[in-house]
């Protein structure tokens, strides 16, 4: 399923991770959308000092934001599955949040 046939805040959400992925050449890229709609993106962070996921990234970008819930992620890498502290994260704010886990191409693998 490509980001176009998934519902369309769904879809924001992996264009979001694409285009953080891509602007940083990053291993990851990606997206939450909090419970009032608004979104936060991030790439993967690799410093000598600091090691995130994206998906952590993106939760701690939304966090110090304010942000107490989350509707949905979504991550976009060529992984095959969404690394356990960044869906650790985001089910921390939210236990039923889905996690879209899409390929670079944008094309959806599955949800956690």
């Amino acid at each position: 399923m490509t980001a176009a046939e998934l519902d369309p805040e769904d879809a924001k959400l992996i264009t979001l991770a694409r285009s953080a992925r891509g602007r940083t050449g990053a291993a990851e890229g990606a997206a939450v959308r909090d419970t009032d709609g608004r979104t936060y993106l991030a790439a993967t962070v690799s410093l000598a000092s600091l090691q995130l996921s994206a998906l952590q990234a993106a939760v701690a970008a939304a966090v110090s934001s304010g942000v107490q819930g989350l509707e949905a992620a979504a991550v976009v890498t060529s992984a095959d599955e969404v690394e356990p502290a960044g869906l650790a994260a985001v089910h921390d704010l939210t236990p039923a949040a889905p996690v879209l886990l899409a390929g670079p191409d944008g094309v959806l693998r599955t949800t956690a």
